[in-house]
């Protein structure tokens, strides 16, 4: 029915797209609100093997996580039921979690139904080819429910024989940096892209699922032969960029994706902004390696090195997010990672969900009725 009141007709509401500043200062209100623990919850994305609507709804309720990655194991026949999965994992629209899926297409490709161009074509195509499959792509993971595609390979090598080479969008610096910021834009607003691996597989023989690939690469040499695509992505906008499990031993030992030292580089030297993810945290343990048997204490030192989202799949089970969780919430106590790590990375995490909930419009304290 319309409005008999004079005055509302004669103030009417106006309603303003929200810029990146008031979404920050937005997910900054919410996160002070939150006690540790819920922090703590805020910076966790997990994992469950299930098609069953009802396990990963509950399983969400319960752990009130930032996120949830799909996997094959969560991707029924089709779309629409695809999106009975993703809708049973949104227990709060206004503030939904991050639903990530790794879609690069190609060998890459949770969506069986995805048959767009992917890297190995496209590494030798016009970059407006990458711009148009990853826009395509982009669409149909927006349509299946998921707000964020780990899909955008910035590693890059010349060599067929490394396990990254039918991933990685160019064969050389500059054709893969045209060819990331054109993925990048492709997929536009649809999703939320992330650059992945951090600072680049293509000069770490080996495969990070089994093992921490490694280089002696010299800084300089990293600049000038895997650093382009990264930087290009970032300049292009890429709001996630996904730390890999790979050491360049002259920069430090440790695997990026637990190195505090290559964080600074992509906040202080390239200007990364976004949202910080590691890799499957569970490939730390697969690695076989005794120090990083204790998924706990990996997720913890990811965050301490300067994540903002955890990302755990393997070896992932209904037990494992709280575990991590609880063990932040200690580790904050201890004094092991500062509140103010854990607040910075929640605030970065938060604001990214809001933008995924696909309005910008903030509550308005003072509108009209």
């Amino acid at each position: 029915m319309p409005s008999t009141d004079a005055s509302a007709a004669e103030e009417p509401v106006v309603v303003a797209p929200a810029g990146a500043g008031e979404v920050r200062s937005e997910a900054a209100r919410l996160v002070a609100a939150m006690t540790v623990r819920e922090r703590a919850a805020s910076v966790v994305m997990g994992h469950l093997p299930t098609t069953d609507t009802s396990l990963l709804r509950t399983y969400m309720a319960e752990e009130g996580i930032a996120g949830f990655i799909l996997m094959g194991a969560n991707i029924p026949a089709d779309e629409s039921a695809l999106r009975a999965v993703t809708g049973s994992l949104t227990v709060d629209p206004t503030l939904p979690p991050l639903l990530a899926i790794d879609q690069e297409g190609g060998d890459v490709s949770r969506l069986p139904w995805d048959d767009f161009s992917a890297a190995p074509t496209l590494k030798d195509a016009d970059p407006g080819a990458a711009a148009d499959a990853f826009a395509a792509r982009a669409s149909l993971v927006a349509r299946a429910g998921a707000s964020v595609n780990f899909g955008i390979v910035a590693d890059v090598t010349p060599d067929p024989g490394m396990f990254i080479y039918r991933r990685a969008l160019g064969t050389d610096p500059a054709a893969s940096a045209d060819r990331v910021v054109a993925a990048v834009h492709g997929e536009g607003a649809r999703v939320a892209s992330t650059l992945k691996h951090f600072p680049g597989h293509g000069a770490a023989p080996g495969d990070s699922h089994i093992g921490i690939p490694s280089t002696d690469m010299s800084m300089q040499e990293w600049s000038r032969t895997q650093a382009p695509p990264f930087v290009a992505g970032i300049d292009a906008g890429a709001p996630l960029l996904m730390f890999g499990h790979l050491s360049y031993t002259t920069v430090d030992d440790a695997p990026a994706s637990l190195s505090s030292e290559w964080h600074r580089v992509a906040r202080e030297e390239l200007g990364f902004d976004g949202v910080a993810v590691t890799d499957d945290l569970g490939m730390l343990q697969a690695s076989g390696l005794p120090e990083y048997a204790d998924p706990v204490a990996n997720g913890v030192a990811a965050l301490a090195a300067g994540n903002d989202l955890l990302l755990t799949v393997l070896y992932s089970d209904a037990g494992s997010a709280e575990r991590l969780v609880e063990g932040i919430v200690a580790a904050v106590e201890r004094g092991e990672v500062s509140l103010e790590r854990l607040t910075e990375a929640s605030e970065r995490v938060t604001a990214l969900r809001w933008e995924s909930a696909h309005t910008t419009l903030l509550p308005c304290a003072d509108c009209a009725q």
